[in-house]
């Protein structure tokens, strides 16, 4: 149905130099989980999920927009498997077509929202500065050593968390669930989100290039503040990770080795994996708080589960 629904979006033809980047990056597909979670949740409040179908394809606008400007900020190369929108154009492109894309969002969101569109707009608006203000913190980490565990979890929960909280929410809102029933939803998904990051980490420094769809290593060349680096910089008593963050003189594929060593030296990978299923444990217990089903307790689940093991 999401994908449907993206393909039938009436794109202006002109100036192709402003569309044809946004057509290319829905057609670039992903997991669609955002508005497959919207939808999901509107059908589990017994509402007919076409209900909430612009506003799922409102918040998947909005999330593509934000890697646009996020692969721009972080100089990515390759997004899905495919060069990023300002590597094929250029970066006065992916920011502009961006901010198209943000625009597109918010139109979406109001279509046929009727007497549910206040809300709608409070959810998605304070989620977006949420996630704003996530990104700041994330660009902040750049120049500090000192970042904490606590701060990361914090920054993770507004860059990426609030979004997929926001989708889950938004299909309660759609389907008329009461005020307790959409906080239920949105901490199902603020907990499912902070699992989805965790294990991105992971697959990011231990994941399988084509799997994943990006190249493996990334955080680790650019020195990025995630669970793995900071966890691993607090506990490298020999100070062996000091010397490599911010050596310039370290060949990339050497780095990559002699860091993933140490974290796996420190067993990190099955701590992460430990966290992540703490995060996934917590989502499942909000679903104790909403009128599911036993199918669409059992869906939800199972997605959550599966959020904890993937590989891309």
């Amino acid at each position: 149905m999401v994908s449907a629904a993206i393909s039938r979006l009436s794109l202006p033809e002109k100036p192709a130099g402003l569309y044809d980047p946004i057509r290319y990056t829905l057609d670039c597909g992903g997991k669609r989980l955002r508005p497959v979670l919207t939808l999901a949740a509107c059908q589990a409040l017994g509402t007919e999920p076409s209900k909430a179908i612009h506003q799922a394809v409102a918040i998947e606008m909005f999330h593509n927009f934000t890697l646009l400007h996020d692969d721009v900020m972080d100089n990515a190369d390759v997004r899905r498997g495919r060069p990023t929108v300002h590597v094929k154009w250029d970066e006065r492109t992916a920011i502009l077509s961006g901010d198209a894309m943000l625009t597109t969002a918010t139109m979406l969101l109001a279509i046929k929202a009727d007497d549910h569109l206040a809300q709608a707009l409070e959810l998605f608006n304070g989620t977006a500065m949420s996630i704003y203000e996530g990104q700041q913190l994330d660009m902040d980490f750049e120049s500090r050593m000192d970042v904490t565990v606590d701060e990361y979890i914090e920054m993770i929960r507004l860059k990426t968390s609030v979004l997929l909280g926001c989708a889950c929410g938004m299909g309660a809102i759609m389907a008329g669930a009461p005020f307790e029933t959409q906080v239920a939803f949105y901490n199902f998904g603020v907990n499912l989100g902070l699992a989805f990051q965790l294990q991105d980490d992971f697959l990011d420094t231990f994941g399988d290039e084509k799997s994943f769809g990006k190249a493996i290593g990334g955080d680790i060349l650019n020195d990025k503040k995630t669970w793995l680096l900071i966890t691993a910089l607090n506990e490298d008593s020999e100070g062996r990770l000091k010397k490599i963050v911010g050596n310039s003189e370290i060949a990339p594929a050497d780095k990559i080795n002699e860091v993933r060593g140490i974290y796996e030296q420190l067993n990190l990978p099955e701590r992460l994996h430990a966290l992540v299923g703490n995060y996934i444990d917590e989502a499942i217990k909000s679903l104790d708080y909403i009128p599911l089903s036993p199918e669409a307790r059992a869906f939800f689940i199972d997605l959550a589960t599966q959020s904890a093991t993937r590989v891309k």
